[in-house]
């Protein structure tokens, strides 16, 4: 049985401590002098922080950054792990962490704030409360964008999340001849990813076999997988926070032509896909790409999604692989490469790589065998 040794051990080391530094050069752009962050994956991308409850206080020369007590000795031992240094204000609830935050912003003229991370009723408290002397100002994806490319100790840990993937996947496939329902295979592949040591799955395992299969976001449920069936197994690992994504799909028996069919025309949609994969390409050439294979084989309005999105801390991150997309690829992009045909009466097939975007083309992150057939 295949053993993986996680998190971290023996990985190149991640560049935490420039991240601050990068994001201050974007401030001014974003016509503000700090900014507030309480988006949780942003916070801990910024300072290694992992907690569930915090905020960082992004100044011109100083990092605050404010949680609760339950986090005293984890969020100094993070930081420093990571190598960042910041002040730290531990045990505050309520009014304290309002008043150690808004004495460290006085002074700030322009407060920026994520606004796709911040309630109505958030940015009413900081406004007439903690912030009453600053502008605030709506920012949009200052942190995102700079997580779009990763570092080689984050494809580091992405690639150790997709060998636990690909090891969990290879342990338990047999058993769909077995006739498990797709909740119990759910199960018992989470279960491996664990016990292969990953931190846990990246999102909610899909497995949608026969009917359920042409359901592109089906969730598991009781009908069992039976002689007949494709079965879209759609899951990942995450090791250190960072996550990977990948789907297969098998045919328990013997296919029908039609079944047949769907099998060949997505498997050369997706090598399309990845063929076209190159820093400098357009996300929308990269879905075109695998869209052209499914429409001339007059199955364009059964593929149902986008071709991919960005992975990293986040299943679903910039950019996004889609024909309205306008983002272009550049070297350290991690994307999935993801096309399917949806049949309700055939079911469905999809097929996913999480690649690494190069100068020369992409590395693949994801290397289980895509033979339908495999047991």
């Amino acid at each position: 049985m295949t053993t993986i040794t996680t998190p971290a051990v023996g990985m190149p080391p991640m560049d935490v401590p420039a991240r601050a530094g990068r994001l201050r050069e974007r401030l001014g752009e974003a016509g503000c002098e700090a900014l507030l962050v309480t988006e949780l994956a942003n916070l801990r991308y910024l300072t290694g922080f992992t907690g569930s409850a915090g905020l960082l206080l992004v100044l011109p020369d100083e990092l605050l950054l404010v949680t609760d007590g339950r986090y005293r000795d984890q969020a100094g031992e993070q930081l420093a792990a990571a190598g960042v240094d910041a002040r730290l204000q531990i045990g505050l609830t309520g009014g304290a962490q309002q008043e150690a935050l808004s004495s460290a912003a006085a002074g700030v003229r322009r407060l920026g704030l994520e606004a796709a991370h911040v309630s109505w009723a958030a940015q009413r408290r900081y406004a007439g409360e903690w912030f009453p002397e600053a502008e605030l100002v709506p920012t949009e994806s200052l942190v995102e964008d700079l997580r779009q490319v990763k570092d080689e100790g984050e494809v580091a840990r992405m690639a150790a999340a997709a060998a636990i993937a690909d090891a969990a996947l290879a342990a338990v496939r047999h058993r769909l001849d077995e006739g498990p329902t797709e909740a119990e295979f759910a199960l018992e592949l989470d279960t491996e990813v664990r016990r292969l040591g990953a931190e846990g799955a990246s999102f909610e395992t899909i497995v949608a076999g026969g009917p359920n299969g042409a359901k592109p976001h089906a969730r598991p449920g009781p009908r069992r997988i039976v002689d007949g069936d494709l079965v879209v197994i759609d899951f990942g690992a995450t090791v250190d926070g960072y996550r990977s994504d990948m789907t297969r799909t098998t045919m328990v028996g013997t296919p029908t032509p039609t079944q047949e069919r769907m099998l060949e025309v997505v498997a050369y949609s997706q090598a399309a896909g990845v063929r076209t994969v190159v820093a400098g390409v357009e996300c929308a050439e990269v879905d075109r790409a695998c869209r052209d294979v499914i429409d001339e084989a007059g199955w364009g309005d059964a593929f149902l999604h986008s071709t991919g999105h960005g992975v990293g801390l986040d299943i679903h991150e910039e950019p996004r692989v889609s024909a309205g997309s306008t983002a272009t690829l550049v070297p350290g992009h991690v994307v999935t490469v993801e096309p399917g045909v949806y049949l309700p009466e055939h079911g469905g097939v999809r097929i996913e790589d999480t690649v690494v975007v190069t100068t020369e083309g992409c590395r693949l992150l994801t290397l289980a065998p895509k033979d339908p057939e495999l047991p």
